[in-house]
């Protein structure tokens, strides 16, 4: 299913497969793949050749029905200079949060990031998916909030959103020119949906995402008018939904611990994607995940704007096994849905 402009839609793709009594499967995963070319986190987020190839081995064994690159929260930062740990075989952290007054922005104001080397094995990556994988493919970004709390640190940021405002917004906007410029980017390189990770959200009153960061978002989907932007927040976010709803997104991709059909329930046709627990996929057994998978198919079978997903990225060592057993529960749910439909058909 194809937009207009070339472009897939993972909304036409969900109300598609929802006629047909079927589901898109697309968990958010990417580091398990590293089992499969026996690499390491830091080789992928490296070398383009490499993450390719993983992501491809991913797709050779699951066949998902959309595919991201790897969810990476450092890139960005990273690219602007700031200090990043990159451990051989965990995720990156960024060391060190050097803001403190609008005027230690100067020095990040004259760095395209566009000329950073890790930059561009993400949008080498997305280039090679897009040759590559006959569905939907995805690349992550870091929300403006989230990016301002590394630049600045996540207490002092929010804490500055209290105590001073015109330094708060000042940064904000500062950190939402950097990713527009990276989500430009991704665009051009192929990107059918882009997901803005936005996990420092969560701590936002209602009243304060709608001021600060509602325009944001609004004005990041006009500019990427023929990409699907879709807002993940981690946590419980009960509190926010009707203010994510109306900040102009093509969908929401929600943790584990959101009541999904309760969300659903609302209604207005928003995309909804999600969320069997990412930490239930790496401890608990496949027959679990199976169940758990299942039910979330039964609780979402009669919203059209659903795709079967996972509450976030899938840990390194989650068991080939499980994300099998998630892809069986996909797959069964829809024969199961399509015999009874058949069989009421014939009555």
């Amino acid at each position: 299913m194809r937009r207009t402009s070339g472009k897939f839609s993972l909304r036409e793709l969900a109300l598609t497969l929802w006629n047909e009594g079927r589901r898109p499967v697309v968990p958010l995963m990417g580091y398990p793949g590293l089992q499969l070319t026996k690499t390491s986190i830091k080789q992928n987020q490296f070398n383009h050749l490499v993450q390719f190839q993983t992501l491809s081995r991913l797709y050779d064994r699951f066949h998902p029905d959309a595919m991201f690159f790897l969810m990476d929260l450092s890139v960005e930062a990273s690219a602007l200079g700031l200090p990043v740990r990159f451990p051989l075989d965990d995720t990156p952290s960024v060391e060190a949060h050097p803001v403190r007054t609008l005027e230690d922005l100067e020095p990040f104001r004259k760095i395209d990031i566009l000329g950073d080397g890790r930059v561009m094995v993400y949008l080498e990556t997305l280039r090679h998916m897009r040759a590559a994988f006959p569905c939907p493919v995805g690349a992550y970004v870091i929300g403006p909030l989230t990016l301002a709390g590394l630049l600045a640190g996540a207490n002092e940021l929010a804490m500055q959103s209290i105590l001073d405002e015109s330094f708060f917004q000042g940064i904000l906007e500062f950190s939402y020119g950097v990713v527009l410029r990276y989500a430009q980017a991704l665009q051009e390189a192929g990107a059918d949906t882009i997901m803005v990770l936005e996990p420092t959200a969560v701590i936002f009153s209602p009243e304060a995402f709608r001021k600060h960061l509602a325009p944001l978002y609004r004005e990041l989907v006009g500019i990427l008018d023929d990409v699907e932007v879709i807002l993940h927040v981690c946590g419980n976010t009960h509190h926010l939904i009707s203010e994510m709803r109306r900040c102009g997104v093509a969908g929401l991709s929600l943790d584990s611990v959101v009541d999904l059909p309760r969300v659903a329930r609302d209604g207005e046709g928003l995309l909804l994607l999600g969320n069997v627990s990412p930490v239930a996929m790496l401890s608990e057994a496949p027959e679990h995940i199976y169940r758990v998978t299942y039910e979330l198919l039964e609780g979402m079978k009669d919203y059209p704007y659903f795709i079967l997903s996972t509450g976030c990225d899938l840990p390194q060592d989650v068991p080939l096994e499980n994300i099998e057993a998630f892809f069986q529960a996909g797959r069964d749910w829809r024969v199961e849905r399509q015999r009874k439909e058949t069989k009421a058909f014939a009555k």
